[in-house]
């Protein structure tokens, strides 16, 4: 089989080119405040890059060898794993980057109030270790089910236009 004939490949890795390049116009469209170009790289947002891959991978899977196939099954639980990981670990994880980020602010307020020396080294040391804070890492259930749609969607053009 070919490489640009082969269906899964082909889908899934365009179903998250295509899920990037939504992110931006579709912060844009919701007037959301993070409607910056740095979404087309980011991780986060909507719809899923993560969701949009495994669901595209499951549907050229379904549309090339059935739906009883073991590569059907394998796809569904390998994609069960990557949509609860982007909903639960990855959101729990973002969500944690915000408070930390937070915090630092108000040591930092705290520090230039009461010009304390040992937390103004402390906030110095911090900021040197070049610590990246991720305020945003994982996936709302909306954005989970975006990624879905675009999945699919992706797959089932690809599939008629192309003829896989």
């Amino acid at each position: 089989m070919d490489v640009l004939t082969n269906l899964p490949l082909v889908a899934t890795l365009s179903a998250i080119v295509v899920a990037q390049a939504l992110k931006f116009p579709i912060a844009l469209l919701m007037r959301k405040s993070n409607a910056k170009l740095a979404l087309l790289h980011a991780t986060g947002s909507m719809p899923s890059s993560h969701s949009a891959a495994v669901t595209a991978l499951i549907t050229a899977l379904i549309l090339k060898y059935g739906y009883q196939s073991a590569y059907v099954a394998i796809g569904v639980c390998f994609g069960v794993i990557i949509m609860f990981d982007a909903m639960g670990v990855r959101r729990q994880s973002g969500e944690q980057g915000m408070l930390l980020r937070q915090l630092l602010l108000i040591l930092e307020e705290r520090a230039a109030k009461e010009d304390d020396p040992v937390l103004n080294r402390q906030l110095k040391a911090i900021k040197e270790s070049k610590l990246v804070i991720d305020d945003y890492l994982g996936h709302k259930p909306s954005e989970v089910i975006g990624g879905i749609l675009t999945g699919i969607v992706v797959t089932l053009l690809l599939n008629s236009f192309f003829n896989f």
